[in-house]
């Protein structure tokens, strides 16, 4: 089941590339797109339901200009997921470019994504997740 965790979230990335929009048919009703994770991140810590995760990157993405998100390594932990990505992009505040490496741990049950958080070092994220570097 574990190799089929990683094609979901894998799929859900390849929606987000096609299409701009938070992959919904994806996730679960109960879903949580959680930042608490994250190294200094000032806002918000978490974001409830689809509803929420569209939010945070309708507002994620409106800060940027010629953003990319390239996925570097997807790592089966059974019923996690670890995604190693790198971002890129210019803000609109303050015109800083912008080259960064961080993960997403990707939490599957049923069939469907039930959390992701957030985590600024890689090396956090596949710890977290219970796997060795």
């Amino acid at each position: 089941m574990s190799r089929a965790n990683v094609e979901l979230v894998r799929g859900g990335y390849e929606e987000f590339r096609a299409t701009g929009e938070f992959a919904e048919g994806f996730v679960s009703a109960e879903f949580v797109w959680d930042m608490s994770k994250f190294r200094g991140w000032p806002e918000q810590q978490v974001y409830e339901g689809p509803d929420g995760a569209r939010r945070f990157l309708t507002d994620w993405l409106d800060a940027w200009e010629g953003w990319e998100l390239e996925v570097e390594a997807l790592h089966d932990a059974g019923e996690k997921v670890v995604a190693v990505l790198r971002q890129r992009g210019r803000s609109k505040a303050s015109g800083l470019e912008v080259d960064m490496h961080f993960a997403q741990v990707w939490t599957v049950r049923d069939g469907k994504q039930t959390r992701m958080e957030m985590y600024a070092d890689p090396a956090e994220a596949i710890e977290a997740a219970g796997l060795q570097q």
